[in-house]
């Protein structure tokens, strides 16, 4: 079973959104489970105290490495597979799709959420942390990212979603945006639904999608687009 252990000084903010809808149904089944684990019973000092002084002088406070190793320890003895351990920061990888298939498909993930000016170098190569960033900006600590890359990977888990076809025609998937949803009603505030989505051929609708996937990546992320083509080339 996928289980997520994170690592935090805040466990009260979980499990937030990954307790309710879909995800959370699927934690109460069975199909994945949660553990959080409070950084700071691991502390040794007096008034447990997390962090010190970065070394070098400068603003703010770091993550003490006796500390968040020994947190970290815990979770790897307790488990009988080894997990990836990842600890988010602005400074990772960006976080993707292909990842969260990647990380879905194996036993679970350990997260280390970061705090304050972020966690000593030595725990992130001696624990061999795996960096991820879930995008290009600053959070106040890593407790928002968890939950976004949890919940990525648990919806990917068979027999989470509803309908699994929902996850194969998504953003992301061939390096291309989702194409526009439409539902009822037929015309809203002078707004009507395409024609070609009420034709009934479904030909003619998967190509509309298709062809509006590759307009809004074009228009969106390029970056993307450019990625699909040159992939598209390979495959020739």
């Amino acid at each position: 079973m996928f289980t997520a252990s994170v690592l935090t000084l805040f466990p009260e903010a979980f499990p937030g959104p990954l307790g309710v809808s879909l995800i959370g149904t699927a934690q109460k089944k069975g199909l994945w489970a949660l553990e959080t684990v409070d950084i700071r019973e691991f502390s040794r000092h007096k008034h447990a105290s997390v962090d010190d002084t970065p070394a070098g002088g400068g603003a703010g406070m770091v993550l003490r490495p006796d500390v968040a190793a020994a947190a970290i320890d815990a979770v790897d003895a307790s488990s009988d597979e080894e997990r990836p351990r990842i600890y988010l920061t602005p400074r990772g990888r960006p976080f993707s799709q292909s990842r969260a298939r990647e990380l879905a498909a194996g036993p679970g993930v350990v997260v280390f959420c970061g705090r304050f000016e972020g966690l000593d170098e030595r725990v992130i190569k001696t624990r061999q942390l795996e960096e991820i960033s879930v995008g290009d900006a600053v959070l106040a600590g890593g407790e928002a990212a968890a939950l976004c890359l949890i919940e990525a990977c648990v919806r990917l888990i068979p027999g989470v979603l509803g309908d699994p076809a929902s996850a194969e025609e998504e953003s992301f998937e061939g390096d291309l945006l989702e194409y526009p949803q439409y539902t009822r009603p037929r015309e809203w505030e002078g707004e009507e639904i395409p024609e070609v989505l009420l034709s009934g051929d479904h030909g003619r609708v998967a190509e509309w999608r298709r062809e509006m996937a590759k307009k809004v990546t074009q228009e969106r992320r390029p970056d993307l687009w450019e990625r699909h083509i040159r992939r598209q080339g390979d495959n020739r």
